[in-house]
């Protein structure tokens, strides 16, 4: 008669694709190739805006208000001397170049989503730790994060912004707030799983200790999926952020955002659209970079969808 197996016994596990098969099927992915090419020229345009042809975002001329694209203009300098400035995307009602205001409104855009998507996750992460390993806490918690998400995130962003001062540090924190709920729940999900594991129950019947157990045995098990979130939360931070600055609740008008310039470009949008329609490409051609990104992301990191 053969022995029964032992709990303590090791468990085959399905083989994980090394670092380097990962990375191949990433970069010959088009979906991640394309958002992530994309999501790089727009860093790359907000880090290096001083050297690519612009001028102060905020300064105001009066005599050159609502120019269309390809409007050129004389500079006088102090010493006399006299140089010929193009204004490729034309000027706004307050005579501030508008291609000046677009190119720095990408490191506002950027920062807020980098920000909001690795302060959501960490935050998330503890908490559904927590919540998806300590049982009686796990109601607690829940119950929280469900009457967060009860309120629409837009609202919610509005009341958190209307406690504060409007800028940069008010609105990150507003957008923020909405998000934690949902990374909590995939987080507990993947926990309330992962816990019920034979190798998870083979360690703890060892006597491994907590913090161990987490570190080694579960959080492994959500970087893949908060990978993915996080993509997702970048995308919605950058919309959040431009919506609320659109409605004049964000960033401060003389910082250049995309929301702003919009805001400020709707009153005469019928006369000079150019004041909406480039910001509005550049917003949409970041979002869509990071949702195309994490949609890769997923298919590449998923195994059931790398299977297909």
């Amino acid at each position: 008669m053969n022995a029964e197996p032992s709990i303590l016994a090791p468990v085959a596990a399905e083989p994980i694709a090394p670092a380097r098969t990962v990375l191949t099927r990433l970069v010959r992915n088009p979906v991640v190739a394309i958002g992530g090419t994309v999501l790089m020229l727009m860093t790359l345009l907000g880090l290096f805006a001083p050297w690519l042809g612009t001028i102060d975002p905020t300064a105001i001329n009066p005599s050159t208000r609502n120019r269309v694209p390809g409007f050129e203009r004389t500079i006088r300098a102090d010493d006399g001397s006299t140089t010929t400035f193009k204004h490729h995307m034309g000027t706004d009602s307050l005579g501030r170049d508008v291609y000046s205001r677009v190119v720095y409104g990408a490191r506002v855009s950027l920062v807020i989503a980098l920000s909001v998507a690795s302060v959501s996750i960490a935050v998330g992460l503890v908490i559904g730790l927590i919540a998806g390993y300590v049982r009686p806490l796990d109601g607690i918690i829940m119950r929280i994060m469900d009457g967060l998400m009860a309120i629409p995130g837009i609202l919610l962003a509005i009341a958190v912004v209307s406690l504060f001062r409007s800028g940069l540090t008010a609105v990150i924190i507003a957008i923020i707030v909405p998000e934690i709920p949902r990374v909590v729940r995939v987080v507990r999900s993947i926990v309330l799983s992962v816990r019920e594991e034979p190798y998870v129950e083979a360690a703890i019947m060892a006597g491994t200790r907590l913090p161990k157990l987490m570190v080694r045995h579960i959080l492994p098990n959500t970087i893949a999926p908060l990978i993915v979130q996080g993509t997702f939360i970048a995308a919605s931070a950058i919309l959040v952020e431009a919506i609320l600055s659109f409605l004049g609740i964000g960033i401060p008008p003389e910082i250049p955002t995309w929301g702003n310039i919009m805001a400020e470009g709707r009153n005469l949008f019928r006369v000079f659209p150019h004041n909406i329609l480039y910001p509005g490409i550049f917003l949409g051609l970041t979002v869509l970079a990071v949702n195309m990104l994490g949609d890769g992301l997923r298919d590449t990191l998923d195994p059931k969808m790398a299977g297909r």
